[in-house]
């Protein structure tokens, strides 16, 4: 429901301006939230069997082939980076999960506000902006759901269990 009626021009300048406010501050606040708030087993993260341990991402859309072109928006905004997996410690492998669920939320948070463009947008336009959100946001939470399996096995892997000791 249309509830700000503005020129194409303004429209045009209002949405350009959202996203740029939109996506960086979902993504400061998320940042915000404490590395033990993200469980990689709770129920957003958690992979699921159909999945097939993340493997699906890689049949369905070759994620291997380009998820080093994404670009990593968390050292920007003073965040951990993600680029490359760089130590099986413990901890190290404990933060990395809960990073790629805080890349996570940050990216289905981005595709829930979309729907608020069409309070000054056509149906039209706000469809596009709603492709638009998916298409930005859908590749990133993909590569997530395809890593967050493969290092939970090393992860795993790397903790030694009780049965060892």
């Amino acid at each position: 429901m249309r509830v700000l009626n503005l020129p194409t021009l303004w429209t045009i300048l209002l949405d350009a301006l959202a996203w740029l406010i939109l996506s960086p501050a979902i993504s400061f606040l998320t940042l915000r939230l404490p590395a033990d708030a993200f469980d990689p087993q709770g129920w957003l993260y958690a992979t699921r069997r159909w999945e097939r341990e993340g493997e699906l991402w890689n049949v369905l859309f070759r994620v291997r082939r380009w998820k080093s072109a994404l670009p990593s928006g968390g050292p920007a905004l003073g965040g951990f980076s993600m680029r490359r997996f760089e130590s099986t410690e413990p901890a190290y492998v404990r933060r990395w999960m809960a990073e790629t669920c805080r890349a996570e939320l940050a990216h289905w948070l981005q595709i829930a506000l979309a729907p608020l463009f069409f309070l000054w947008n056509v149906p039209v336009a706000g469809a596009i902006i709603i492709v638009y959100a998916l298409a930005a946001n859908l590749p990133c939470i993909i590569v997530q759901r395809y890593n967050r399996p493969r290092v939970l096995r090393i992860q795993n892997e790397a903790t030694p269990s009780a049965a060892t000791h």
